[in-house]
């Protein structure tokens, strides 16, 4: 399952569960850009839910559109991630050391009320 929600002009939550196929992943990527439309200095919540590996079709989805997604990652100033896997929250907060501009936090999915208390300072 891949789900966007806009709330507000400036936030998106994002739920991620399951493994995603390459549909499923080609429109929830098509959604993200598409909800992000008009969106500055923007935060995003990201609960991730069961994780599992997505399909390697999926992967090549995402690896194809990287580019577009790159420039709409630019839109946003804060993310927070919810995961209760420690390595799902360590690759987050890495991986927000590597975009610049993004502030990049992770969190436990027990504690979302921190994480959205992170995003609104």
């Amino acid at each position: 399952m891949f789900v966007i929600e806009k709330k507000g002009e400036h936030h998106l939550d994002i739920s991620l569960s399951g493994r995603l196929g390459k549909e499923q992943m080609e429109r929830g990527l098509d959604e993200l850009k598409s909800k992000s439309e008009g969106v500055q200095h923007g935060t995003m919540l990201y609960d991730i839910v069961e994780f599992k590996m997505p399909e390697p079709r999926a992967i090549l989805a995402e690896f194809i559109r990287m580019p577009a997604m790159l420039g709409l990652i630019r839109r946003f100033d804060r993310a927070a991630v919810l995961a209760d896997q420690s390595w799902l929250q360590k690759i987050s907060e890495l991986e927000g050391m590597l975009i610049p501009g993004l502030e990049i936090k992770a969190f436990a999915r027990a504690d979302r009320a921190a994480a959205e208390t992170w995003l609104k300072r």
